[in-house]
């Protein structure tokens, strides 16, 4: 079953009634009848477009403390050793899931235990899958820690139409993997910071399914 992602209701109602307004508008206007109908058809198409951006599929997802799964749809575009100064400070493992216009953009828990940090960071708009967009985009980091002291980083990232970065996580909360974690509006990425020795489950380049794929198996 797939709804409406409350982040898009007021965008939809706003577009909605934008798009009503200027067409009653075009119409007293405009003789032209070829004009009227591409302007409808074309307002109309733009709705459920957005309308499809912001659905919401319900995904049944049973946690499981040995697997981290993925934290939203997407492409593996980046899998790399690199030195994390925010919260780590020492060298990680990037896995990096670069989310087109036309994907998911909830965002899943990848694993169930306590929020240890969050912060965000405002920033550029430079394309989601450059190199440098995680450092100088606008982002949002969320640092998960499970039972057993595994700590993961989930770092959202704004692209070059993503405005609008939306994060449910406070630190201190008690959270569940496969819950939602927030959802980054029009095109975006999100870069996974793990331990260097973690093994992975993904490949660069595969395609990856928010609370279904499993990025790597927890020992």
């Amino acid at each position: 079953m797939t709804t409406i992602h409350k982040e898009g209701y007021k965008i939809l109602g706003g577009l909605l009634a934008m798009l009503l307004i200027f067409n009653v508008v075009l119409r007293q206007l405009s003789d032209s009848y070829d004009v009227v109908l591409f302007s409808t058809v074309l307002s109309i198409g733009l709705f459920l477009f957005t309308a499809y951006f912001f659905r919401n599929p319900k995904r049944y997802i049973v946690a499981d403390d040995d697997i981290l799964i993925a934290p939203c749809d997407g492409k593996v575009v980046a899998i790399e050793e690199v030195y994390e100064p925010e919260y780590f400070k020492d060298k990680r493992l990037q896995v990096s899931i670069f989310m087109s216009p036309t994907n998911v953009h909830v965002n899943w828990m990848p694993i169930s235990g306590e929020v240890k940090y969050t912060a965000y960071h405002p920033g550029k708009y430079l394309v989601a899958w450059h190199p440098k967009s995680s450092v100088k985009n606008e982002r949002t980091s969320v640092v998960i820690e499970d039972e057993d002291g595994f700590e993961v980083l989930v770092r959202q990232i704004a692209g070059v139409l993503a405005r609008r970065i939306v994060n449910y996580c406070e630190e201190g909360d008690e959270i569940e993997q496969g819950k939602q974690l927030g959802f980054i509006k029009f095109g975006s990425r999100i870069d996974l910071f793990l331990p260097l020795d973690t093994k992975l489950e993904v490949d660069l380049k595969q395609k990856v399914k928010g609370g279904k794929t499993v990025i790597a198996r927890l020992d």
